[in-house]
């Protein structure tokens, strides 16, 4: 059958709501929100203090957002159809809904809502770091 996708094929795979890039970011963030908080990166379900927040996870977002897009962020992220830190939050239902990401029983949608708005943390609130940008190097 090859590489070729059929279309019964397309039919077993789970519908992703956003772009897939936007899923592989989510785990990027996971892991940066771990690092954050000092909580064991790992993939193991029975592993609980590798377990981060929705509000710490969007810390992760946020960072890693400004880290990889800088300025563009606002940019990638529409064309990825996320619009408020709740589409993140969604992103991280479905994958548990198709087992690839876990919950507590105190994790709820809720925790994403409105957590920071992206205009104000990707736009508004931006600084260009200059500092080394008028430094003499030696000669």
């Amino acid at each position: 059958m090859g590489e070729n996708m059929t279309f019964a094929t397309n039919l077993s795979r789970p519908k992703l709501q956003y772009h897939p890039n936007a899923y592989d970011f989510i785990f990027e963030a996971l892991q940066q929100a771990q690092e954050i908080y000092s909580r064991p990166v790992s993939d193991l379900p029975e592993q609980e203090e590798a377990h981060v927040s929705g509000q710490e996870l969007l810390e992760g977002v946020r960072i890693l957002a400004l880290k990889q897009f800088g300025l563009m962020t606002l940019t990638v992220f529409k064309q990825w159809g996320v619009h408020s830190t709740k589409d993140f939050g969604k992103m991280v239902f479905e994958m548990i809904e198709h087992g690839r990401m876990r919950k507590t029983e105190n994790d709820r949608l809720e925790d994403f809502v409105d957590i920071f708005d992206f205009q104000q943390e990707f736009d508004t609130s931006y600084i260009i770091d200059t500092s080394e940008v008028f430094t003499r190097s030696p000669a």
